[in-house]
């Protein structure tokens, strides 16, 4: 599909459940080859990074977001269709638990299998400035947007404050 997208489209949304490793080596190469094989440039289509992110101002909202943040990334990894993302990093067998405790309908239990690694691999993690540095870092060059999914407890006008901050 994104190898379409670099053939027809003039824009491509990338999931949250993906990382900037996965960006680099997989998707954007996959959007190249279909920009090189319609003859179009990568100026011709405008890429968007949903990016998952963990803040808060408190160590209790932190707690919150970082919980959160885990069963999302637990949720996404037990669909099979996400499974390459994870086999990318070596946690295909990640994929394999998540996918069997669903089934189960274990669906709190998840996100205990969510580990630091796997965590500040897909999410920014930390207070407001830390997450706009982060997301920053990871995706400049990348990607021409970012999307920033919060938590309706989460601090909105420090993130974006700090997000300006690096702009």
């Amino acid at each position: 599909m994104t190898t379409v997208a670099g053939e027809v489209a003039d824009g491509l949304l990338v999931h949250a459940f993906s990382t900037e490793r996965y960006l680099r080596e997989v998707t954007l190469p996959a959007l190249d080859r279909g920009l090189g094989s319609s003859g179009r440039s990568r100026a011709e289509v405008a890429v968007s990074m949903l990016a998952m992110i963990a803040t808060g101002r408190t160590e209790q909202e932190m707690d919150r977001a970082v919980a959160g943040t885990r069963q999302q990334i637990a949720f996404y990894g037990s669909t099979p269709a996400y499974r390459p993302v994870l086999e990318h990093h070596g946690w295909g067998s990640l994929g394999d638990e998540l996918h069997a405790l669903s089934k189960r309908g274990a669906w709190s239990t998840m996100g205990t299998l969510i580990d630091d690694d796997v965590l500040h691999t897909f999410a920014a993690v930390g207070d407001p400035k830390t997450v706009a540095a982060l997301v920053t870092e990871r995706y400049r060059g990348l990607v021409d947007r970012v999307q920033i999914g919060i938590a309706p407890d989460a601090p909105v006008n420090g993130i974006l404050d700090a997000l300006r901050s690096h702009v």
